[in-house]
């Protein structure tokens, strides 16, 4: 419930501090209705200065801490596009990607707005999420594929 708790107030202060994010990963299935454990919450953001810049002032409004000064658009739009965020307290750990390789980038992820207890939460479609995972080598995500085009019927894709 902690985790639940804390992704909400995190997705709210993006929300409020009009960051431009899409939620991707465990944290997106679990959006879309199906149980899936983990850790982190995984969110593609654009990689201007201004939008790192209103993503880092969410994030201090949820955990006021001086690391988060430390991620920078430089850093996302360089050859190691992803940072990971822990914060001083609590259990979320934050992926902030800005692309994976060549296969995708914040622009190419199709997003749709689902509210979880009041919260919108910009989230990737299923058809996106299938895409992102269906050919990766990480087991868990294999199954997020499977479960996803079952669900979705996006097996044709």
């Amino acid at each position: 419930m902690e985790y639940l708790n804390e992704l909400l107030a995190l997705i709210a202060a993006l929300n409020d501090r009009d960051v431009a994010y899409v939620l991707v990963g465990g944290a997106a299935i679990n959006v879309h209705g199906f149980v899936r454990a983990t850790e982190d919450v995984d969110l593609f953001v654009a990689p201007t200065a201004d939008n790192v810049s209103r993503l880092k002032t969410a994030l201090q409004d949820v955990w006021s801490d001086p690391d988060i000064e430390d991620i920078t658009a430089e850093d996302l739009c360089g050859d190691f596009p992803i940072v990971r965020y822990g914060p001083p307290s609590g259990h979320l750990y934050v992926d902030i990607i800005a692309r994976i390789g060549d296969l995708a980038a914040y622009a190419d992820i199709e997003a749709e707005v689902v509210h979880v207890r009041g919260v919108p939460i910009r989230v990737a479609t299923p058809r996106s999420l299938y895409w992102l995972k269906k050919n990766t080598v990480r087991p868990i995500d294999a199954a997020d594929a499977q479960l996803l085009a079952r669900a979705f019927d996006l097996e044709e894709d």
